[in-house]
């Protein structure tokens, strides 16, 4: 029996190791430039942090349909950030300038 609880404390330090060790999401971005967010459709992993870059001399928000989430105006070149900590799929528009529609799909 004590050769069993040895094997599996073993087994168990060996997969807290691993997990502890995973890679972190990748950092994603998204530009707003004409008007536009860019890619259309940005694809996540769960955990990942998407950052928006805003490259118009317009102001432009990044406003969740859902209301998860959402930055006041960025001006030129300010940034936000968002961390994606479930899957699903978050669709989002500029609340200045609703034409301006985008996703992002958490996997």
């Amino acid at each position: 029996m004590l050769k069993l609880t040895s094997l599996v404390a073993v087994a168990l330090a060996g997969i807290l190791a691993t997990a502890s060790h995973a890679p972190a999401a990748r950092p994603a971005s998204v530009g707003i430039k004409d008007f536009t967010y860019g890619p259309a459709v940005l694809t996540v992993p769960v955990g990942a942090q998407v950052t928006w870059t805003n490259h118009d001399e317009e102001s432009h928000t990044i406003t969740s349909t859902t209301g998860a989430f959402g930055s006041a105006g960025l001006s030129h070149d300010e940034t936000f950030t968002q961390t994606f900590a479930r899957p699903g799929t978050y669709a989002y528009f500029c609340a200045l300038h609703p034409q301006m529609r985008a996703t992002v799909v958490v996997r």
